[in-house]
């Protein structure tokens, strides 16, 4: 890690909906090129923190800023630095892999020249290049999600955002999804922040972890240093329960018409 600027920086972040304080009061840092976990249970506030930092969603209070640049000031700036998975589908069935990684080159504004390559390299990069020309609809659930890490990867940023970004997938295709997140940190030097439900994805993917509960943060560490704390033999989960207090779930899936359905089912979480 080269860069001195922190990557995300939220201070005293809050954010209400009505009188429900889904972010209250959160302050963390993300460091240049490491992969970071949000984690908690639904309704923890984490989709809304991820919201507020790809600008979503306007900062009522306190501040964030994207590798310096403050993005209630400078939302566009912000932005430019940005790749973002959501929890809810954003691939196009009707398009195909090609066709729809284009589309992002045009909203991210990726200059006319550069498109046609830009497309190309990032299909290569996850493995679609072969399957550029199917429709999406044809796609494998780790298929999509591979597709919207190109997506998301076309205007090159900084800064990855994934949202459950294995949400619905078979561990084979989460293992997939993983192997492709971590090339681009060794490899690019992308820094990663990442929700996930999955307590030994967290253990093994991430290099620190932030666990969320009531929109507050309640413990922030390596993996292994929020084990040692809760004793000897401790998984991540113990942590998780121990601040939570509540079931961790799981998801599975297959095609794409099942992980469409699984997203919409979890698009109220966090």
């Amino acid at each position: 890690m080269t860069e001195s600027v922190t990557a995300v920086e939220c201070v005293d972040l809050t954010y209400r909906f009505g009188e429900h304080r889904a972010v209250d009061g959160v302050s963390l840092a993300v460091r240049p090129g490491e992969v970071f976990g949000l984690l908690g249970p639904n309704g923890a506030g984490k989709t809304t923190a991820i919201r507020l930092i790809v600008t979503l969603l306007p900062v009522q209070q306190g501040a964030v800023r994207v590798f310096g640049v403050d993005v209630r000031r400078d939302p566009l700036r912000a932005r430019r630095m940005l790749g973002y998975v959501p929890q809810q589908l954003s691939a196009d069935p009707a398009l195909t892999g090609l066709e729809n990684v284009a589309l992002f080159a045009r909203l991210y504004d990726v200059p006319r020249r550069e498109r046609r390559r830009r497309v190309a390299e990032v299909l290569d990069k996850v493995g679609l290049a072969p399957h550029a020309g199917r429709l999406a609809a044809t796609y494998s659930g780790g298929m999509v999600r591979r597709l919207e890490l190109a997506q998301a990867l076309v205007n090159r940023p900084r800064l990855l955002v994934l949202d459950e970004p294995t949400i619905g997938l078979d561990p084979v295709a989460r293992d997939e999804v993983w192997d492709h997140i971590g090339g681009l940190v060794a490899t690019e030097g992308t820094t990663v922040l990442v929700t996930t439900h999955y307590m030994e994805e967290a253990d093994q993917h991430c290099d620190r972890v932030a666990l969320m509960h009531l929109g507050r943060l309640r413990a922030t560490g390596t993996p292994g240093e929020l084990r040692a704390a809760e004793g000897e033999g401790a998984t991540l989960e113990d942590v998780f329960r121990r601040w939570a207090g509540t079931h961790l779930g799981a998801e599975t899936g297959e095609d794409f018409r099942a992980i469409r359905s699984t997203r919409r089912a979890a698009s109220g979480r966090g």
